[in-house]
């Protein structure tokens, strides 16, 4: 069964046994709750989507290992065609969803292990590289969801792992045995946490030798003993147990974060990519992080539904034709078809690795994600500009629909002829959810510290710039001897 459909993948979830928490209970049916399905769908959708002939190009690929169709969210990139696909399939399911749909950091993840994994069989003589393919042929036949777990709490951030007060702050190997490692820590901000059949966990930083202990990678079902998940909060989200549909903006989809904790975990040998080699660790987070800060074409699509939603709301408010109006709108698609080019640019700029794996051009994609960002943040402002106070101050759908009060929230809400007053209420409610709400977290926060913070990509363009190449240029063509440099 190379590819799951949507309603088997709704199985497969109610199949797993997860230990979760919200608001201080365990929460014993995910699937079903009421928080958590949105997060699901969207999920669901990149299984639909695979079935649908319209989107089979960039939904599927063919696999290296079986030569069978696959999901792409299970490929491992063979060509740049790969890579340009792979930022169109987002832009389209950012677009369908308007918010996170989980499955690109597990795809990153798997990316990055099948060049790193060969890169330390190729100094120590290990097997890492045959080990992960064979997990990777499972992930591929069964069509699985990955949550490619990096972000560890930390603790204080001047100090290296081997020095934290407490030494589980980053995730560390305890024990090695005969048939496996033990492991304890914990891994924050998990996108899609609970809606995933693995955990594949890697480190979060360069290390030295005396963080031996922390350099680990390795996968696991997301059930297995040990692991535990706490939901972490976003603005708004108790509304989607209020009944109110049109007060959660997004009336289908959503996302979700936890903190994933790893309380001596057992890890069998079969599903161990990295074991103390930590020279290693930092090329892994590398590798990673320029595939995700790639997987940041889903903020275009995001971008699609919100200057959509902008567009609506001018056109219900009676302003679509005041010229700020129009230039504002304008500078919403300048900026989002910016993004665009960043993360088509590192994909086409893309090259092949010694393990065959096609990556991205690092720069460009540390330039793309430096400008993701920036851009929504502005493309956000402009909508909200655009939308008005009302955004913000509208009553409740349960006020709308209410006999005292309906009549005057239809009455007093109604601005243009012909465009029913709930209607402008769905549109600036899902203006605020894109830029305030639950939908904001996928799109705004994770903008800005989704795939390191800003900094880090700030820091990787400085070590990836030629800037001897830059100033030969200039030296030449004013006349200055390029030898004396």
């Amino acid at each position: 069964m190379p590819m799951m459909t949507a309603d088997q993948y709704e199985a497969s979830l109610r199949a797993l046994n997860l230990e979760v928490y919200m608001f201080g209970k365990r929460v014993t049916n995910v699937v079903d709750d009421p928080i958590i399905r949105p997060s699901m769908n969207a999920v669901a959708k990149t299984y639909e989507l695979a079935h649908d002939p319209a989107y089979a190009d960039l939904m599927t690929a063919r696999s290296h290992l079986s030569g069978k169709r696959i999901n792409r969210f299970t490929h491992i990139h063979q060509s740049t065609d790969d890579l340009v696909k792979k930022s169109k399939m987002g832009r389209l399911l950012g677009r369908k969803t308007g918010c996170c749909f989980q499955r690109c950091v597990g795809m990153d993840a798997l990316n990055a292990l099948s060049i790193i994994t060969y890169n330390i069989d190729q100094k120590h003589e290990t097997h890492y590289n045959e080990r992960f393919k064979r997990y990777l042929a499972t992930v591929q036949e069964k069509d699985l969801v990955c949550d490619g777990a990096m972000t560890d709490p930390k603790g204080d951030r001047s100090l290296p792992p081997h020095r934290q007060p407490d030494p589980d702050h980053y995730l560390r190997i305890v024990e090695k045995r005969e048939d496996g490692i033990v492991v304890r820590g914990a891994k924050a901000h998990q996108t899609g946490a609970v809606n995933s059949h693995e955990v594949i966990v890697m480190p979060t930083i360069a290390m030295g030798e005396a963080d031996r202990d922390y350099a680990v990678s390795f996968a696991l079902p997301s059930d297995a003993r040990g692991i535990i998940y706490i939901l972490g909060r976003q603005s708004c989200d108790t509304r989607k147990l209020e009944g109110g549909a049109m007060d959660q903006g997004n009336m289908l989809f959503g996302g979700h974060e936890a903190l994933v904790v790893f309380d001596d975990v057992f890890v069998p040998w079969d599903r161990v990519f990295m074991c103390g080699e930590y020279e290693f660790a930092g090329s892994l987070v590398e590798m990673f992080a320029a595939y995700h800060r790639q997987s940041y074409a889903c903020k275009v699509g995001v971008g699609d539904v919100l200057i959509g939603a902008a567009q609506l709301a001018a056109e219900y408010n009676g302003a679509a034709r005041a010229s700020h109006v129009k230039d504002k709108l304008i500078e919403m698609n300048h900026l989002n078809e910016t993004l665009y080019c960043g993360c088509l640019a590192c994909a086409t700029e893309g090259k092949k690795k010694l393990s065959g794996t096609y990556a991205v051009n690092t720069l460009l994609a540390n330039i793309h994600k430096q400008n993701v960002t920036r851009f929504p943040y502005e493309i956000a402002r402009l909508a909200q500009d655009i939308a008005g106070g009302l955004m913000v101050t509208l009553p409740s759908q349960k006020d709308l629909d209410g006999d005292a009060t309906g009549k005057w929230v239809q009455k007093y809400f109604k601005a243009q002829p012909g465009i029913p007053t709930a209607d402008r209420m769905r549109i600036l409610r899902l203006i605020e959810n894109l830029t305030l709400g639950t939908a904001a977290v996928g799109y705004l926060t994770e903008s800005m510290h989704g795939a390191g913070s800003p900094q880090a990509q700030r820091i990787m363009i400085g070590r990836k710039i030629n800037m001897a190449e830059k100033k030969t240029a200039a030296m030449r063509l004013c006349g200055i001897d390029v030898k004396s440099e």
